[in-house]
């Protein structure tokens, strides 16, 4: 198994298959355009990281992650936004090894001391997956949004 971090046009290509796989397994619309993606990733400011699983040239694994911030927790993170085993390639370990390689890096990049992610309701293998790794579920807080029109209303609405 090799790792690769998403590095040029054509892991970019790898990762987007990957969360078009991920969002059609979890039942969501990929909404993300391959530009949006590259900008994110390679920007002169990005805002995410790329990691893929390779054997040989087949891509069983990936990663979307990035820093985050506690105060609470007074250290940096890594927040998981996607992670993505091919069916072929699930129970036999490589969610695992691929979460650890972000942790690495997270801690390399941004000397990273915890890992955030998110798991939809429905999704209980992924939780009972996230549990057994020793993740906990959070309590006391819910997460909230806001829309791109709703984010351009407060910039507008703040000048």
């Amino acid at each position: 198994m090799n790792f690769r971090k998403v590095a040029n046009a054509n892991d970019l290509a790898r990762l987007e298959a990957a969360l078009r796989f991920l969002s059609a397994d979890i039942g969501e619309d990929y909404a993300c355009p391959g530009a949006t993606l590259a900008d994110a990733l390679t920007g002169p400011h990005p805002a995410a990281h790329g990691l893929l699983a390779l054997q040989k040239e087949q891509t069983l694994g990936a990663a979307l992650y990035s820093p985050v911030f506690s105060t609470v927790r007074g250290a940096v993170g890594v927040y998981v936004s996607d992670l993505w085993i091919s069916a072929n390639a699930r129970g036999q370990g490589l969610g695992t090894r691929l979460l650890a390689q972000v942790a690495r890096a997270g801690a390399l990049y941004w000397h990273a001391t915890w890992i955030k992610l998110a798991v939809y309701d429905h999704s209980t293998a992924s939780q009972q997956f996230y549990k057994r790794l020793g993740f906990e579920p959070a309590t006391g807080m819910q997460e909230m949004r806001l829309d791109a029109a709703g984010m351009s209303d407060l910039i507008r609405g703040a000048t």
